[in-house]
């Protein structure tokens, strides 16, 4: 009888992640939108400049409500590791009022 060798665990699995040029060069976003239905979280990143009237959407994701949960601890979990690192970040004490013609549930990030 063969043996089979056994099968990687998660930690032990590798995932090859390919980043093309034009997507390493990023987005500068200072706004998101977030909208979700039962099934998916969209999230739209929007540049906002001052005095002008028009913002522009510059990237949307859709994901699972899982992954939506999970992108919310990794945040948090490297919001307190750049805390520790660079002191605490700065809030604003209000958000930007600007009419919105979204639909659905949304919130402001």
């Amino acid at each position: 009888m063969t043996q089979q060798p056994p099968t990687p665990g998660p930690e032990e699995q590798q995932i090859n992640i390919e980043l093309s040029e034009d997507i390493a060069e990023g987005e500068y976003a200072n706004l998101a939108m977030i909208a979700h239905s039962s099934s998916e979280f969209v999230i739209d990143f929007i540049r906002l400049m001052p005095g002008l009237p028009k913002a522009k959407v510059k990237a949307r994701v859709v994901i699972t409500p899982e992954h939506a949960k999970r992108l919310l601890a990794a945040l948090a979990d490297n919001i307190e590791r750049y805390e520790r690192s660079f002191g605490p970040v700065k809030a604003q004490g209000e958000m930007p009022s600007f009419p919105m013609n979204f639909s659905g549930t949304m919130g402001e990030a």
